[in-house]
């Protein structure tokens, strides 16, 4: 098995170079049966512009080497494009070749068990098809393929270059050059790379990659920006060189998500940012802290740990749960381990398959998850205990939505009358159940208004302290009545320091009061209800507006 391995790394070494050639026979002249060939065999060798072929039984993977899909580059095994098209079986069977101009780009598709990859240009093609009927071609017809007709191709052609659309990510591959790993092993480490990359999809509108070597000193190989195919990424790949040292995956970690997802380095807005890290043992330094900083640049840390640490060796290893402290969620997704080097194709359909499910990239910074809210809850008399229940029943209501976390959305609460009281600040509590439990503990004040004072307090004592957090902040505001004192000073003052404020107005507040205190466009960010049961249906329209305000601030 480890020779077939081999057989395949070389095939495709051969390829990156320019100098893959076979010495397979041409097949011999088309006639009413099929010409026998062999697995090996490429368009490229096929003399003629159409030629019915016979393909042998049980090809083997690394033999059925396959650039493309529909229309395949002339590099391509015949056999090897004839059952990834669904042609043949494995077992064998005959086949129809036509050959076809080159195209630009050739897609990387998995079908039928074969996995095509993806290659960026090439100066000529073929298609395969079914051989047809005798009849047939007694009467004249032309014989038919499955391939589209040259003008639909070139149509296509540009959405190829554009790479897994359904795939698009900010992926940086974290490598292990440790002494831990050994240049063979590394060597080995970089074709599962390879292999990660080719099935991708890299393009331009897909996913794009980077590389960064941990040793003893963190050293990026390649930016997101420098390649936009796969092709590329593996020519880049195999000039790495090994630097050996410490494996400081911590120390290559916290650097990696503190520097390399910049627009500047070709960073996507919007798009998913993920770390991949590939660690043979175990690291020489601690990784939790690394880890907490990468989710807090809402980075999503997978680890491909390889090899693991031996009853012998175990105690050296700083903390054997650094995988489950390091990762992205603690909850099986995002960490993977291979028990050596060898054999590694079957562990990457399923870790691609993972990076391209974003769904499940759980420490993507969202709306939902990268907000600091707090409430401004108006406690006067005016209010009653019911209807105050009714606004901490309104607040417990949009906590829901999100995902409150200490990496995550944080919210905060303070009553106003003629004074304040933080009921709880925006580090207080971590979870749900806990913002749940604190406004049930919340008792009502009862007193005048004194909303402008109340703005000037919330800013000042709940955001002032998280200024330097990555969170956008979002002040909502719920009152029932005219404020005694200046509302517009204090808005204005939170406006200028980076506070969204949110007015919700129920019974007798009065409109202009409100718009004063709004941000702009102030239509969106005001609100109110003459009953205080309305405040539920109000609900879903401001966890869209905090949603929207969020994204508009990332563009």
């Amino acid at each position: 098995m480890q020779r077939l391995r081999s057989l395949w790394h070389l095939q495709l070494l051969l390829l990156l170079t320019g100098a893959l050639c076979l010495a397979e026979p041409a097949p011999g002249p088309e006639g009413a049966v099929p010409t026998p060939i062999t697995c090996f065999t490429r368009g490229l060798d096929v003399r003629k512009e159409a030629a019915d072929l016979l393909c042998p039984a049980n090809c083997l993977q690394h033999q059925l080497s396959v650039y493309g899909n529909a229309v395949y580059a002339s590099i391509s095994s015949v056999c090897g494009a004839a059952i990834h098209r669904g042609v043949i079986p494995l077992s064998g069977g005959s086949v129809t070749v036509s050959k076809l101009p080159g195209q630009d780009n050739y897609p990387s598709i998995y079908a039928n068990g074969v996995l095509s990859h993806q290659l960026s240009k090439w100066t000529s093609s073929f298609a395969v098809s079914k051989i047809k009927s005798s009849v047939l071609e007694v009467s004249g017809k032309p014989r038919a393929t499955s391939v589209p007709s040259t003008g639909r191709r070139q149509k296509k052609t540009p959405e190829k270059k554009t790479g897994n659309k359904d795939c698009k990510a900010e992926i940086a591959f974290l490598i292990d050059g440790s002494y831990n790993i050994g240049q063979r092993r590394f060597n080995l480490q970089k074709n599962f790379i390879g292999k990660l990359a080719l099935m991708l999809g890299i393009g331009t509108d897909g996913p794009h990659v980077g590389l960064v070597q941990a040793s003893e000193v963190p050293k990026v190989e390649f930016f997101l920006k420098n390649f936009t195919s796969s092709k590329d990424v593996l020519f880049a790949i195999k000039e790495i060189s090994f630097r050996g040292g410490n494996s400081n995956t911590g120390k290559a970690l916290k650097h990696t998500a503190q520097t390399f997802f910049t627009t500047e380095n070709g960073v996507r807005k919007g798009i998913p940012k993920v770390i991949v890290i590939l660690i043979d043992g175990w690291p020489s330094d601690n990784i939790e802290e690394a880890g907490v900083v990468a989710r807090e640049f809402g980075i999503n840390v997978f680890i491909v740990s390889v090899a693991r640490a031996t009853p012998e060796e175990l105690g050296m290893v700083q903390d054997i749960a650094f995988i489950d402290k390091a990762v992205c969620r603690n909850n099986g997704f995002f960490s993977h381990h291979m028990p050596s080097w060898f054999g590694t194709t079957k562990y990457a359909k399923p870790l691609v398959q993972k990076i391209c499910a974003h769904e499940h990239l759980l420490c993507s910074k969202t709306c939902y998850n990268s907000v600091n809210i707090a409430f401004l809850i108006d406690g006067s008399s005016s209010v009653g205990d019911i209807n105050f229940r009714m606004m901490l029943d309104f607040i417990g209501n949009i906590a829901k939505a999100f995902d409150i976390s200490d990496i995550g959305a944080k919210f905060g609460a303070v009553q106003f009358t003629y004074d304040q009281r933080t009921e709880f600040s925006l580090t207080d509590f971590t979870t749900k159940e806990d913002i749940y439990k604190a406004l049930r503990g919340i008792r009502y004040m009862s007193g005048g208004t004194a909303t402008g004072d109340a703005i000037t307090f919330t800013v000042r004592n709940l955001f002032r302290p998280l200024k330097e957090g990555h969170n956008k902040n979002f002040l909502i505001i719920l009152t029932d009545g005219q404020s005694y004192d200046d509302v517009r000073g204090p808005a204005a003052a939170a406006h200028k320091a980076g506070v969204t404020i949110f007015s919700v107005g129920i019974a007798w507040a009065p409109l202009e009061d409100l718009k004063d205190m709004a941000s702009e466009p102030k239509e969106s960010h005001t609100f109110f209800t003459r009953e205080f049961p309305g405040l539920e249906q109000i609900v879903p329209d401001i966890i869209k507006r905090i949603c929207r305000d969020y994204m508009d601030s990332q563009n």
